[in-house]
């Protein structure tokens, strides 16, 4: 039986570079790259069954996400995770400096964003430039924080979208 040449293949993340062999039971062996770049000695069986996707990089990721259901909430919180966090705080803690602007003027978020983080990023999305601010902007500054009246905004953006300051003064 001829041996077939894997050079140049992909499987998972494993790109087949040259012929590495046989192993003690006659397997065909590989060496191969892994797309975070480490390179292993991998059998064609494995390579063909796809028992092996990767380096064991793969699995590490699968792990995390289990842990973090959305991948930000880590020790190195993202900044779309601290606008979240900053968000429910001055909407929902009267203890919060900035709760008589929000929540003490009856702004909320919406159960689904309340509830869920993941809910968020999904309506939200990830920041669009390291430009925009960590926090988000009502379109409405009068309605609530809800899908289809908040945004990124840069710093300029966000100015130009305030309540006039004779309102801070009235609402105080």
């Amino acid at each position: 039986m001829k041996l077939q040449d894997l050079a140049g293949e992909r499987f998972g993340r494993w790109i087949v570079l040259r012929w590495a062999g046989k192993d003690k039971h006659r397997n065909a062996l590989w060496l191969c790259r892994c797309d975070c770049g480490k390179e292993r000695v991998v059998t064609s069986n494995s390579l063909r069954t796809g028992h092996t996707k990767s380096c064991g990089c793969l699995s590490r990721e699968i792990a995390a996400q289990r842990q973090y259901k959305h991948g930000h909430a880590r020790r190195n919180e993202t900044p779309e995770y601290r606008t979240w966090k900053a968000m429910l705080t001055r909407c929902c803690n009267p203890h919060a400096p900035n709760y008589p602007d929000y929540g003490g003027r009856g702004i909320t978020v919406c159960d689904r964003w309340r509830d869920s983080f993941g809910s968020f990023l999904v309506d939200m999305g990830e920041k669009p430039e390291p430009k925009h601010l960590y926090s988000i902007d009502r379109i409405n500054n009068e309605a609530h924080y809800e899908p289809g009246n908040c945004r990124w905004a840069t710093w300029s953006e966000q100015m130009r979208n305030r309540r006039p300051a004779i309102q801070w003064k009235k609402a105080a």
